[in-house]
C-alpha cells in the first residue's frame, strides 16, 4: 500500500524512489512486524489469560509438559496478523501473489484457530476430529493449486530437482494433487514440529531467511540467468512476505522462548506451514523445500515411522514420536533439544542456499 501511495510522489521528491526497491520494503516489512508483534503481544497473552484459553497437554506426553497446561494458545494469532498488516503496508497489492499467499495465511491460520478453540473449549488436547481437519486442509489446498494452475506460466508445471539445471519433467495436470499433497504435507509437519518453547518459531525464522533469499533471486532476470535458477516473473515481492514472516516469528520467540508466556497453536503452526509450502511452488523451489525444511521432514517421518512400526509389528522405534519427544525421554534437557535442531536447521538451510551454485 505505501509504494501505491507514496512511490508516485518521486516526481515532487525523489526521495519516495526508495519505495521501488524490494531490499527497502522487505527490511521495514520485518521492522513492522516485529514491533507489532512486541506491541501486541502483552495484550493479547493477557487477554487469552483472561479467557481461560489454555494449553491442553496430552497426558501420554513427557511429565515435564504438565506444567505447562493453561499457558495461553492461540499465539498464531499475533503471529498472523502482524504478517498480514505489514505485508498490506510494504508489498506489492498489485501482485498476484500478494493475495494467494496472505489468502493462504488466514484460510490456514482460521482451520488452526478452530481447532484450537475446540480444544479450548472442550477442555482436551484433541480439538477437530481428525477426519474434518485433514478434509478442510486438503479441500484449501486444492482451491489454492487449482487458482495457481488456472493462472499458471511456462514454468509452474514443471519440476525441478537440486543440483540440476534443468527441469525434469513437466508434470502437467498431475501437478495439481503433487501440490495438494505438498501444501498439506508442510503445514502438518510444522504443526507436529511444533511441540517445544520456541522450537517451531526458530525453524521457521531459518526457513523465512532462506525463502526471502531464493525469492528475491528468482525474480531477478539477471540473478537467475546468471545462477541457473527458473525466473518468476514478479516472484520477488515474495521477499518482502518472507521477512515479514522473519519479524513476526523473532518478535513471537520474545514470548515464545522457553519458559514459553504463549504457545502458537494449531492457528499459527498450520498457517506458517501452509504459507512456507505454497511459496515453495510458486518459486519452483518445491522439492528443495525438503532440504530447507529438513527438521520438519524428519519430525514427520518419525511420526510415520512410529505409527507404521508399532501397526505392523507391534513395536515402537522411538521412545515417542515426534523425535523432540524421544530426545526429551532420554534425557535431554527441553532447552538443549530446541538449541540442536535450531542447528540442524541452519545447517539444512545452508545446505539448500548451496545448492544454487551446484548445478
Amino acid at each position: 500500500m505505501l509504494k501505491e501511495l507514496l512511490y508516485p510522489l518521486v516526481k515532487y521528491f525523489t526521495a519516495f524512489n526508495i519505495f521501488q526497491y524490494i531490499t527497502f520494503r522487505a527490511a521495514y516489512a520485518a521492522v513492522t512486524a516485529l514491533f507489532i508483534s512486541f506491541l501486541l503481544g502483552p495484550m493479547l497473552i493477557e487477554k487469552l489469560k483472561k479467557l481461560n484459553a489454555g494449553q491442553e497437554i496430552r497426558e501420554e506426553g513427557p511429565r515435564t509438559h504438565l506444567l505447562k497446561s493453561g499457558t495461553p494458545t492461540m499465539g498464531g494469532i499475533l503471529i498472523n496478523l502482524s504478517i498480514i498488516i505489514s505485508v498490506l503496508l510494504w508489498q506489492d497489492l498489485h501482485n498476484i501473489y500478494t493475495w494467494i499467499t496472505l489468502f493462504s495465511i488466514f484460510a490456514y491460520g482460521l482451520i488452526g484457530f478452530i481447532d484450537d478453540y475446540l480444544k479450548i473449549f472442550r477442555k482436551n488436547s484433541c480439538g477437530m476430529h481428525a477426519k474434518f481437519k485433514f478434509g478442510a486442509q486438503t479441500a484449501l489446498a486444492l482451491l489454492i493449486v487449482a487458482f495457481i494452475y488456472v493462472n499458471r506460466h511456462d514454468t509452474t508445471t514443471l519440476l525441478y530437482l537440486p543440483f540440476f539445471k534443468f527441469a525434469v519433467i513437466d508434470m502437467s495436470v498431475l501437478y495439481i494433487p503433487f501440490g495438494v499433497l505438498l501444501l498439506v504435507s508442510t503445514s502438518n509437519a510444522v504443526n507436529l514440529t511444533d511441540g517445544l518453547d520456541g522450537l517451531a518459531t526458530g525453524l521457521i525464522i531459518l526457513v523465512g531467511i532462506s525463502f526471502s533469499i531464493l525469492s528475491y533471486l528468482s525474480g531477478r532476470a539477471d540473478y537467475a540467468e546468471y545462477l541457473q535458477i527458473p525466473y518468476i516473473v514478479n516472484s520477488g515481492e515474495l521477499t518482502i512476505l518472507c521477512f515479514a514472516l522473519v519479524g513476526a516469528c523473532v518478535g513471537f520467540l520474545w514470548f515464545n522462548a522457553h519458559p514459553a508466556e504463549i504457545m502458537m497453536g494449531d492457528t499459527g503452526s498450520l498457517s506458517l506451514g501452509g504459507v512456507i509450502g505454497v511459496i515453495s511452488l510458486i518459486i519452483k523451489k518445491e522439492i528443495l523445500l525438503i532440504i530447507v525444511g529438513g527438521v520438519f521432514v524428519i519430525e514427520a517421518l518419525s511420526v510415520i515411522i512410529q505409527v507404521l512400526s508399532y501397526k505392523l509389528k507391534g513395536k515402537r522405534v522411538f521412545k515417542m514420536a515426534p523425535l523432540h519427544h524421544h530426545f526429551e525421554l532420554k534425557g535431554w534437557a527441553e532447552s538443549k533439544v530446541v538449541i540442536r535442531f535450531w542447528i540442524l536447521g541452519g545447517l539444512f538451510a545452508i545446505l539448500s542456499l548451496s545448492t544454487l551454485k551446484l548445478q
